[in-house]
């Protein structure tokens, strides 16, 4: 299974486009070398971070493609395949798993508010019709129906259904979870929790979860590697000092909605162009000088 630092990649879009800019396919590719010389552990492709809700479901697929293109097996590719449409999002689990992707990231259905029941019939329909390993994904915040523990323990059992990324960032919760999948490994096998929240990450990984999605590992991989693979070994000493120095870049990367604020610093960095879709909108002026001083103080610059 899956461990370690986990990138929730952003998707590079041209710069000069205007409100609808093209995929930057060289970027992605660049990006995605980078990540591999920096020890990134996995990358995840068309996201939250990746900006899934703008692009194309024709985009999405270009992208899931390149994505396991351009890492030739060097490093796993998590592929999003999350839609509020069943149907739709076996579609785009058929593809990924067609195109080579490792795994599927598959989000809770917004908008339409399932039932905890047809929560669990979204994910067991998409994990019957496509055979290849899923991650559910719960981020409640963004897709306001919030899959229980208790569904997704019941997801567990499901054999290529193979972990969950819990991004609600309640770490009592986080502990429940953990708790009852160690007590429930006869019966739902190895399945691997993630922390969708980097700001409350190291914790959960130190109450056993595998790794941490990351926002922040786009900025700086490396030491987000290393901080993972610390709090793996039980160096807490070292996992601590890391994320003492990466906790400002959690808190000052959500000033304004994700992804706004680290493609902005990735462009900063020269690594991307400029370019993101409405209905997201550039850093604002204010929001610049933060992010400006973070990463002069995080040394990225």
């Amino acid at each position: 299974m899956l461990e370690g630092s986990l990138v929730a990649l952003i998707t590079p879009m041209q710069g000069g486009g205007g409100d609808f800019p093209a995929l930057d396919f060289p970027r992605l590719r660049a990006l995605i070398d980078w990540h591999v010389s920096e020890g990134t552990d996995a990358i995840g492709i068309v996201g939250t971070t990746g900006e899934s809700p703008t692009v194309t479901l024709a985009e999405n697929c270009e992208l899931i493609a390149a994505a396991v293109e351009y890492a030739a097996g060097r490093l796993p590719v998590i592929a999003g395949t999350g839609a509020n449409s069943t149907l739709e999002a076996i579609e785009l689990a058929r593809f990924a798993w067609q195109a080579g992707a490792d795994y599927s990231l598959t989000v809770v259905p917004y908008y339409n508010k399932p039932t905890q029941e047809g929560i669990y019939r979204h994910f067991r329909a998409i994990a019957e019709a496509v055979g290849m390993p899923h991650i559910l994904y719960n981020v409640p915040a963004r897709t306001v129906g919030d899959m229980s523990n208790d569904t997704a323990l019941r997801l567990a059992e499901i054999p290529n259904v193979v972990g969950i990324k819990d991004a609600t960032g309640d770490i009592g919760r986080g502990t429940d979870l953990l708790r009852r999948v160690s007590r429930m490994k006869d019966a739902i096998g190895d399945f691997a929790v993630y922390s969708g929240d980097d700001a409350t990450a190291l914790p959960l990984m130190l109450l056993g979860a595998r790794g941490n999605i990351s926002v922040t590992a786009n900025i700086v991989p490396r030491l987000m590697h290393e901080m993972c693979t610390a709090a793996r070994s039980g160096n807490i000493v070292r996992a601590r000092e890391i994320n003492q120095q990466l906790f400002p870049l959690h808190q000052k990367l959500g000033i304004e909605t994700n992804p706004i604020p680290v493609k902005w610093a990735l462009m900063h960095m020269g690594l991307i162009e400029d370019g993101i879709r409405l209905p997201l909108t550039p850093l604002t002026q204010a929001g610049q000088s933060v992010i400006k001083a973070m990463l002069t103080e995080a040394g990225c610059l």
